[in-house]
This record gives C-alpha cells, sequence and structure tokens, in this order.
C-alpha cells in the first residue's frame, strides 16, 4: 500500500481539480463542498448496500442538478468525498493515484451534473 500524509492527500485532490475543465469545476465549487475522508462511515456503507469486500472511492451526496426546482425549499449543500484508504490499497504508485483521484473527482462531479453511472461510463468515466 501505497504511503501518503493526509496533507499530500489534500494537494492531489487539489491539483487533481486544477487538471479539470474550468467551466464545470468553477460551477461545481460554487455549490458544492470537495473533502475527503479515510474510508466510508458504516453508515455510508448500509446506505450504498456495500459488503465487507468491495471498496468506495469516491461518494457524492447531494440532490443532482437534474431533479433540483426553484421552488424556494432550501437545499443542504452537496458534499463529493473522496475515501484515502481504497485508492491507496488500488493505486500502486503515485501516478496512478493522481490519476484515480481525478477520474473519481470527475465521476462524483457528473453525478451531481445529473448523469447515472450507465452515462458516465459511456463518456469514459
Amino acid at each position: 500500500m501505497l504511503d501518503v500524509s493526509d496533507e499530500e492527500f489534500e494537494n492531489i485532490i487539489g491539483q487533481a481539480l486544477d487538471e479539470l475543465p474550468e467551466k464545470y469545476v468553477s460551477r461545481l465549487l460554487q455549490h458544492v463542498v470537495v473533502t475527503w475522508e479515510t474510508e466510508p462511515s458504516p453508515e455510508q456503507r448500509v446506505q450504498l448496500k456495500l459488503n465487507s469486500s468491495q471498496s468506495l472511492f469516491g461518494l457524492y451526496e447531494g440532490l443532482p442538478l437534474t431533479q433540483r426546482y426553484n421552488g424556494g425549499t432550501k437545499i443542504l449543500p452537496d458534499k463529493i468525498t473522496i475515501f484515502k484508504i481504497p485508492m491507496l490499497h488500488y493505486c500502486h504508485d503515485m501516478e496512478a493515484l493522481r490519476a484515480q483521484v481525478k477520474k473519481t473527482l470527475w465521476h462524483e462531479m457528473a453525478h451531481y451534473f445529473g448523469l447515472d453511472h450507465a452515462q458516465i461510463h459511456e463518456l469514459g468515466g
């Protein structure tokens, strides 16, 4: 398993955001908190019906843009969480880690913009 400090992992996430298309990132960051956690919480694992052998690299929590309406209802801030330990187990070197963080951010951003898994995979994410 790779050994990456928390600060270094945060920097990798920041670099990945800088490398993604600005027109999407600037819109995303106005409404979505991007953070990281060591691993998915037990509650998240139950909610997603993950068994003990399944990994999770990232998670979008919120209401996708395609499901929102301007009805005056206050919507809590959306959140994208990147999970450090599953990525460190999966990636064999820093280059692979950087690529996986970027891919995961792009994938979770796509959920914010309303794409489902099938659509994301069609687009290569």
